[in-house]
């Protein structure tokens, strides 16, 4: 296998073999969603079924290596009878990435990223943004044919949303209007080609949101936090801030 061992691979296949479980699936998803340390009663809940069956396969997904735990009180309490921390779950921070038969697209990224970062006259960066602007304004048009007719923002920022949601950046909202992206696609080469990468993600966002639409424009802004996406959408008016 190309960029595993033998041994890394089975663990990889016996991890994505928890989730044949509908089940698992469920309550895979559901913390995943979240995106915030979810409580075994929060989880049953979701799922419809009782306490002690959602803390079984929840324990399960982590011997999988899918979902991690957290402990911590309830509604952050502290202190002298704030009780014990309780178990929760978040999703798993590594990547699962299996191909049969064996394919390594990202030593292929990892190539062209060291080339356009060693032209020096930022000509290979300009194309590649210039590229990357062409992609999100396909995107968009396809976005776009999802709204209505009188350019509803309401309409508009859904399509945005399922849009982004379609390509793996995992959307969501701040209280003040700020669609922030729990999930960067290009996580692997950003880790060693930051500035690139992130150049060429917010030239792409920034088209598709211009072809979506919606009144105020959503502006694509770089805004770096850990585990996320560097860049997040926020409407005109409406400065971006840290969460």
């Amino acid at each position: 296998m190309a960029g595993m061992d033998q041994d890394d691979f089975d663990r990889q296949l016996t991890s994505l073999a928890g989730l044949g479980d509908p089940l698992r699936r469920t309550l895979y998803r559901y913390v995943a969603e979240r995106g915030t340390p979810v409580s075994r009663e929060d989880a049953a809940a979701a799922a419809g079924i009782s306490r002690p069956l959602a803390a079984y396969h929840l324990d399960k997904l982590i011997d999988d290596g899918l979902l991690e735990a957290r402990y911590q009180r309830r509604g952050g309490r502290r202190g002298p009878g704030a009780g014990r921390p309780a178990k929760h779950y978040v999703r798993a921070g590594h990547q699962i990435e299996v191909s049969l038969p064996a394919r390594d697209y990202a030593v292929l990224a990892e190539l062209l990223a060291g080339a356009v970062e060693a032209d020096a006259s930022g000509s290979a960066q300009a194309a590649l943004n210039r590229a990357a602007g062409a992609l999100g304004t396909e995107l968009g048009a396809e976005a776009a044919t999802h709204t209505a007719a009188d350019d509803d923002p309401t309409q508009a920022l859904a399509a945005l949303r399922r849009a982004l949601a379609g390509r793996g950046y995992e959307p969501d909202d701040d209280a003040d209007g700020t669609i922030r992206l729990r999930n960067c696609p290009f996580d692997r080469i950003a880790a060693h080609h930051r500035d690139l990468v992130c150049g060429a993600n917010q030239a792409m966002l920034q088209s598709l949101t211009d072809h979506v639409g919606g009144d105020p424009p959503v502006r694509a802004v770089l805004d770096p936090q850990p585990g996320r996406c560097c860049v997040v959408l926020t409407r005109e008016g409406h400065a971006a801030h840290a969460s």
